[in-house]
């Protein structure tokens, strides 16, 4: 695995334990093997970006990390206890976006924010229309999200991040349908979370300027003589 390293103070020194950790993780689809024996330990303050080509098991990879797809081999821990020990609380501290907003078209944008506060346990309401002006929705508060643009759409999803508690963001492709601006201004809020003592995992085809970046490439951990193709 080739990783940049972190730029911290001198006098930081990371915890024991990881937040996360991933240990033999191996996973196919199809009967093809995406990648094996993958392990990784994850501390608060970093971003991880997942590389690989098209194929390689990056989504694959986000999903099972976030809960969505359980067929893989290994552990993935949480605090050092495993993830199916801590179900509860792993599930509570963490945010997943993928490659679709996962935003409900009937509703407005302020509709979408309440019920993902709702579940969230979030009761501001000023807290709501902050965050939607923050990626810019001011205004479109209660618009239908049908007449929305995928872009619009996109930043729906993204105001989550603006609300939500959670310490650890698995994020597929978030700059996605994001304009230039858009994609800055969520880069300045990724380094503000890492700052704070959050954990960031996620793909992107963008080249991104973070100083705190590392890089986990699955190919590292794919079967020789098995290129990766389609999908990831």
């Amino acid at each position: 695995m080739t990783e940049s390293p972190l730029t911290l103070p001198e006098a930081f020194s990371p915890p024991s334990t990881p937040l996360l950790e991933l240990r033999q993780v191996s996973c196919e689809r199809d009967e093809r093997q995406l990648f094996s024996h993958l392990s990784l330990l994850a501390y608060p303050g970093e971003i991880i970006q997942i590389v690989g080509p098209n194929g390689s098991g990056k989504t694959t990879l986000l999903r099972a990390l976030a809960g969505i797809n359980n067929d893989y081999t290994g552990a993935v821990l949480w605090n050092g206890q495993p993830v199916s020990d801590v179900g509860w609380d792993y599930s509570r501290k963490l945010l997943y976006i993928g490659h679709l907003p996962g935003v409900k078209k009937a509703l407005s944008p302020l509709e979408n924010l309440r019920w993902y506060a709702a579940i969230s346990g979030i009761e501001s309401r000023s807290a709501i229309y902050t965050a939607l002006e923050a990626v810019g929705l001011y205004g479109y508060e209660e618009t239908p999200c049908y007449q929305l643009s995928a872009g619009q759409l996109r930043r729906v999803a993204l105001a989550r991040l603006y609300l939500s508690p959670a310490r650890l963001w698995i994020l597929d492709e978030p700059f996605t349908a994001i304009d230039k601006r858009g994609a800055a201004e969520l880069e300045t809020l990724f380094a503000s979370h890492a700052e704070q003592g959050g954990l960031i995992l996620l793909t992107s085809h963008q080249d991104l300027a973070l100083p705190s970046l590392k890089h986990l490439n699955l190919l590292d951990f794919q079967p020789a003589g098995q290129p990766g193709a389609g999908d990831d």
